[in-house]
């Protein structure tokens, strides 16, 4: 058994969720293609971090790649020293998607299927691991929910399906017939569960065709959905319930990208002084 196997096993036993390690086994399995290698050095392991650090990519994938890497090399006796980038205190308004342009990508998907994969991250906010592990039997049409089962932190929670929604998965399903315990979205030719690779080209293929400029994956439909909420006036409470986040401060951050509900708050309440 490779020592990456071993490692899989490690987690397992140490309690980690199936989509947490799927997390762990996408990173490691990309660091060791790229390396070309099974017994990484510490100097490569940290050359490799220190690249991915100075390319555009979203805080988020760097603090991954950083503490899977850095997890998997002590477990083989390497470990390694690699400065976590500090978080951005704001996430910019004109990184979110606008309703007008999130309503062009829907509009350029090409079947039910894509309309369904993008619906999904658009109207639920689901992270993508969670999305490529939704099974038929997550669906419960007769109360209009999905359950998303051991989220983030193994956790389980319901989020709401919209009327358009609603009418979007049923299509699907009607298009691509599916059994209870099959995966919701499988790949066309080998019916291999979707990953969140899959996902993530899918989603570009699909902004391509919208003319969006932006940077466009996955989790940004969650950041804008969760903007919106807010945006909209929805109890805070209830926003961080569908967003699955476990602190409440969490959620809030959501809440300062948004300059014009501040200033209609403002408007709103400012006392007649006058």
């Amino acid at each position: 058994m490779s020592k990456s196997e071993k490692f899989y096993d490690y987690l397992i036993l140490e309690g980690y969720g199936e989509i947490t390690i799927q997390n762990y086994r996408q990173t490691i399995t990309k660091f060791l293609k790229d390396l070309d290698t099974q017994k990484p050095t510490q100097k490569q392991a940290e050359n490799y971090l220190i690249e991915i650090r100075k390319k555009e990519y979203s805080y988020s994938h760097i603090k991954n790649n950083i503490t899977n890497i850095s997890r998997f090399m002590k477990f083989i006796g390497r470990p390694i020293k690699v400065e976590m980038p500090r978080k951005p205190q704001t996430l910019p308004t004109k990184d979110i998607l606008t309703e007008g342009e999130i309503a062009r990508m829907m509009a350029e998907t090409k079947n039910s299927r894509e309309k369904a994969m993008l619906g999904i991250l658009v109207f639920n906010g689901l992270r993508n691991k969670e999305v490529c592990s939704l099974k038929v039997k997550d669906i419960d049409f007769e109360n209009n929910i999905i359950k998303v089962i051991s989220g983030k932190f193994s956790k389980d929670r319901i989020v709401p399906i919209s009327k358009e929604e609603y009418k979007i998965l049923l299509g699907y399903l009607r298009d691509y017939l599916r059994e209870e315990n099959d995966y919701l979205f499988t790949t066309l030719i080998r019916n291999n569960q979707y990953t969140g690779g899959d996902l993530r080209k899918r989603i570009k293929v699909i902004t391509k065709r919208a003319k969006i400029k932006k940077r466009v994956y996955p989790h940004l439909m969650r950041h804008s959905l969760i903007t919106h909420l807010l945006e909209k006036g929805m109890n805070v409470i209830a926003v961080q319930q569908i967003a699955g986040h476990t602190n409440l401060k969490t959620t809030m951050w959501y809440s300062h990208f948004s300059p014009q509900k501040v200033q209609q708050e403002f408007m709103y309440f400012i006392p007649s002084y006058l």
